[in-house]
């Protein structure tokens, strides 16, 4: 339920003060107990032949505005904010890079790849014209690597559709790819001044916390509530200071597990504090358990060489390096089965190496986690090109392995195991 939304008037329990008993406080305080005691009240489901409606809100946000609430965050940004490089230009390529590395990464991971990236492609220009694998192996270690795939097109289409320049409005920045609402928001606010909310976690915990809103944040509809409260928010003259202050807010004062309630400067109006909510909300429902999968990895080497293929499409890690791969239902690979895998790949073991142990590492994902084996295997003879043909694997040096593009897995694994 969102602030504004009009039901009929018998599918809500008629209290005479338009509170939801979600919204009416602990039981034993007197909110409590006079919207239960009142709220019997039975109106006719028909006024004049004609439904009646009446607009169902939360206590917290009745009133048609909330003119501390900016002020407030205004002032508190400048003495708390955090220098960071990308709060000093309003230069749209620059905060769209950083956008693109902040999202679902934290400031103190993702600066260190800003700094990279924005010195090694100064320019829009400079990136879309970067291979594919060069920006992965800059990328490396970051995650989500559609991002980066992402990021890499869009760069190439604004040289192609938008000779090189940057749209300039909300609008037409979601035309780009990997461009959604938030991270057009940040842009057409931070780079032109356009007067539009920014809505990301921190913003949600702030809103919901502040505002006492109690709708389900992981449900893509509860997205328009938040974001119509946050626009009616946003001061006109100082649409990027606001942004760039609430996420602030969310990040270093209004912490998910622990904010700093007693020197908030929104305490006073917080609904959640006031109401000893401040854990419960936001309202996140669970995601779904994520699911194990049992990597075998199995790394052929012949003298020298190393024999690595690019990932395909469709799976974790597209675009990137690994080893031959045999996915199975458990973590253990019997020699056996090792040995016709490696026959498989066109592969001849050799008999004059002795077998080296296999080495087990865990990556976790967000929706699921590997656990990977490595198997070494040294090959009697390099593998013959009908071989690296059919399993599209191809040889490389162990220097030459260490900058292509990988998953932090196998970048952990030649890191500390390759000698």
């Amino acid at each position: 339920m969102y602030a504004g939304q009009k039901v009929p008037i018998q599918n809500v329990s008629p209290c005479p003060v338009s509170c939801s008993l979600a919204n009416s406080g602990h039981k034993g305080s007197p909110l409590f107990w006079f919207c239960n005691t009142f709220c019997t009240i039975h109106l006719a489901s028909h006024f004049f032949f004609k439904h009646l409606y009446i607009k169902v809100l939360p206590l917290s946000v009745l009133t048609p505005t909330h003119p501390y609430f900016a002020p407030a965050l205004l002032e508190w940004y400048p003495r708390h904010r955090r220098d960071l490089p990308w709060r000093h230009t309003r230069d749209p390529y620059a905060i769209w890079l950083s956008e693109v590395i902040l999202q679902q990464t934290r400031v103190k991971q993702g600066l260190p790849y800003y700094l990279d990236f924005i010195t090694t492609y100064p320019t829009v220009q400079e990136l879309a014209a970067a291979p594919e694998d060069e920006v992965l192996r800059h990328w490396q270690g970051l995650g989500y690597y559609s991002r980066a795939r992402n990021m890499h097109y869009t760069a190439q289409q604004v040289v192609r559709e938008y000779t090189g320049v940057f749209p300039g409005t909300y609008s037409e920045l979601l035309r780009l790819r990997g461009v959604g609402q938030y991270t057009a928001a940040a842009i057409a606010s931070f780079a032109f001044g356009e007067q539009v909310a920014v809505l990301d976690g921190n913003v949600y915990r702030v809103l919901a916390r502040v505002f006492g809103i109690a709708s389900d944040i992981a449900v893509p509809a509860t997205r328009k509530e938040f974001q119509a409260l946050a626009d009616t928010l946003i001061p006109a003259a100082a649409p990027a200071e606001f942004n760039q202050a609430i996420m602030e807010f969310g990040a270093i004062q209004c912490t998910p597990l622990k904010p700093d309630c007693l020197f908030c400067p929104l305490q006073s109006h917080c609904y959640a504090f006031q109401h000893g909510m401040v854990q419960e909300l936001p309202v996140k429902s669970k995601a779904k358990a994520s699911r194990t999968r049992y990597f075998h990895y199995i790394v052929l080497r012949h003298g020298e060489t190393v024999y690595l293929k690019k990932r395909g499409a469709k799976d974790i890690w597209q675009g990137l390096y690994d080893f031959a791969l045999t996915e199975t239902d458990t973590a253990e690979l019997s020699g056996l089965a090792l040995a016709d895998a490696v026959t498989a790949l066109g592969g001849q073991l050799a008999t004059d190496r002795a077998e080296e142990p296999v080495v087990a590492l865990r990556h976790v994902l967000s929706h699921q986690k590997v656990e990977a084996r490595f198997h070494c295997v040294w090959l009697e003879q390099p593998l013959p090109p009908a071989a690296l043909n059919t399993s599209g694997l191809a040889p490389f040096t162990p220097s030459e392995a260490h900058e292509l593009p990988k998953s932090v897995l196998i970048a952990n694994y030649i890191d500390k195991y390759w000698k």
